[in-house]
């Protein structure tokens, strides 16, 4: 979905956003939408697995940052006070024993009782601050999906799931990459600081114009490609893990909470 226009949302509250999302009037990436909040990525699983799944991202902390665990209901508490991750989200993913399985605009229908939900912290969050201090998001520019490759650098192994870490890129002059790192390293509950700068093939990606995810963007002379470790990574480690179900948000397509970007690292270190 190249060239979309997500203008008319920007400077739209989160509520009324997730509103439109919710009647189904919005199935657009969300980036760039109610500039200042924060997005999330979500996981939902039967319950069985969600202990596991805790563990796993628990031990990888960068590509699966938890921002709340959503379980007894679909209504979230912490991260906005009227959502609901069944419905909140533009575009879901359903995966069936390890394999994609359906893409959705509404997910009430498969939820369960004792299902667990996970929104997870997103990079999305970061841009804003990387916006305001000058350095062009070429995806956000060129209305495209960030693209997101698999690497093969390899997360910590917890239950059942496994699987390398997927990252996101932006493309940027050296100089800009340096203030990235920066502004990045001080935002942990987001994905921190870049996982890698520069050659691509060292993380094992080979071909840097075909991402796994997302869409491609312009590389131009004289820039380097910038990674950050990215909330898809979970859906890696979900089909390796062949679960029965599992469902997820569409890469890009997130979840837009009530919390300001530059409020959200001081709000879960204060939970924790």
């Amino acid at each position: 979905m190249a060239n979309y226009d997500v203008s008319k949302y920007v400077n739209m509250k989160p509520s009324e956003v997730r509103a439109l999302i919710r009647s189904g009037k919005v199935k657009l990436p969300t980036a760039g939408m109610c500039a200042g909040y924060a997005q999330a990525n979500l996981t939902i699983l039967p319950a069985e697995y969600a202990a596991d799944f805790k563990e796993y991202a628990n031990s990888n902390p960068f590509p699966v940052p938890i921002l709340e665990i959503v379980d007894g209901s679909p209504l979230t508490r912490l991260m906005a006070k009227d959502g609901n991750v069944l419905t909140d989200i533009p575009e879901y993913f359903i995966y069936r024993d390890g394999a994609f399985s359906q893409r959705v605009y509404d997910t009430t229908e498969f939820w369960q009782d004792g299902y667990v939900g996970f929104l997870i912290g997103c990079s999305f969050s970061f841009e804003e601050a990387l916006m305001t201090a000058g350095i062009e998001m070429r995806h956000i520019a060129t209305g495209r999906i960030v693209p997101m490759y698999k690497t093969n650098i390899m997360t910590q192994k917890r239950g059942p799931f496994e699987g390398p870490m997927v990252v996101s890129m932006r493309p940027m002059s050296p100089e800009h990459a340096k203030i990235a790192c920066e502004i990045t390293a001080a935002m942990p509950n987001v994905h921190g600081a870049p996982i890698h700068i520069g050659d691509a093939s060292e993380i094992g990606i080979s071909d840097i114009s075909k991402p796994d995810y997302g869409e491609a963007v312009e590389i131009r002379e004289g820039e380097v490609t910038v990674f950050w470790p990215c909330g898809v990574t979970p859906q890696v480690a979900i089909n390796n893990a062949k679960l029965p179900i599992a469902i997820t948000h569409s890469p890009g397509h997130m979840f837009i909470t009530d919390i300001l970007n530059t409020k959200i690292n001081a709000l879960l270190e204060a939970q924790k």
